[in-house]
C-alpha cells in the first residue's frame, strides 16, 4: 500500500496567469518504495489566524472580522480559503509539483479581507489532502485513497500575496455594491463631470450634503 507524505516548500507570485495566482511548490514522497502511477489529488486550504500575532494596527483593521481583541480567543477561528484539484504524474520516491491557486481581491471574501488587514509577517496555512492514488497492479493498476489525516502546514509571506495583487491590480482594490448603489454612483459621477471613480469617492467623502446625492 502506498504511503504518501506532503510538504509545501515555497510559494511565488505567478506573473503570467490570466487571473491573480499564487503557485505553491509541493514535495510529495512515497516512503514505502511503491511506484506511483498517478495521484488525483484534492487539497483544502485553511487560514489559521490564531497561529500568528497581530499588531495594534492590524487589530484595528480586522475589527470588522473578529471584533474587539479581547474577544479574539473566541472569534479567531480557522478560515476556509479554497479547495484545489491537481493531477500528479507518476513517480517513484519523490516528486516536486506546482500547485496553482487563484486569488481574489474582493473584500466581501473573508480570505481577501483578512490578508488586506495584515501589514507584514507570515500567514499560517494548513493544507488538508484527500484524493485517489493509482499504483501499478497485475491487471494494469490499483486504486487507493489518500488518507484524510494527510496534511501540511506552511507559512505564506504576506509580501507574496501583496506582490500578486500589486501586479494584477496596481495601487487598486475592489469592493462590491448593489446594482442600485452603482447606478446612483454613476449618476453622481456624470452630473458632476468627475473624471474617475477615485474622484467620485473623494467627493462623497468630502462631507457632501446627503440632499445632493441622487437617489
Amino acid at each position: 500500500m502506498a504511503d504518501l507524505t506532503f510538504q509545501v516548500t515555497g510559494a511565488r507570485a505567478e506573473p503570467y496567469a490570466a487571473v491573480p495566482t499564487i503557485v505553491f511548490q509541493m514535495r510529495i514522497e512515497e516512503v514505502s518504495g511503491q511506484r506511483i502511477h498517478a495521484v488525483a489529488l484534492r487539497c483544502q486550504v485553511q487560514i489559521q489566524p490564531n497561529r500568528r500575532s497581530h499588531s495594534g494596527a492590524e487589530q484595528r483593521k480586522l475589527l470588522e472580522m473578529f471584533g474587539e481583541p479581547a474577544r479574539w480567543g473566541d472569534t479567531l477561528k480557522p478560515l476556509h480559503w479554497t479547495t484545489l484539484s491537481l493531477m500528479v504524474p507518476g513517480f517513484q520516491g519523490a516528486v516536486t509539483v506546482d500547485l496553482p491557486m487563484t486569488c481574489t481581491y474582493d473584500f466581501e471574501v473573508a480570505a481577501a479581507k483578512y490578508f488586506a488587514g495584515l501589514d507584514d509577517g507570515e500567514i499560517p496555512l494548513l493544507f488538508l489532502f484527500s484524493g485517489t492514488v493509482f499504483t501499478p497492479g497485475a491487471s494494469g493498476f490499483m486504486v487507493e485513497r489518500v488518507p484524510w489525516e494527510k496534511e501540511a502546514a506552511f507559512r505564506l509571506p504576506v509580501r507574496v500575496w501583496r506582490e500578486v495583487m500589486d501586479h494584477y491590480f496596481p495601487n487598486g482594490a475592489w469592493i462590491r455594491v448593489q446594482r442600485e448603489s452603482l447606478e446612483a454612483l454613476q449618476r453622481f459621477k456624470a452630473e458632476r463631470a468627475l473624471p474617475t471613480w477615485d474622484d467620485t469617492v473623494a467627493a462623497l467623502l468630502a462631507n457632501v450634503p446627503l440632499s445632493e446625492v441622487p437617489s
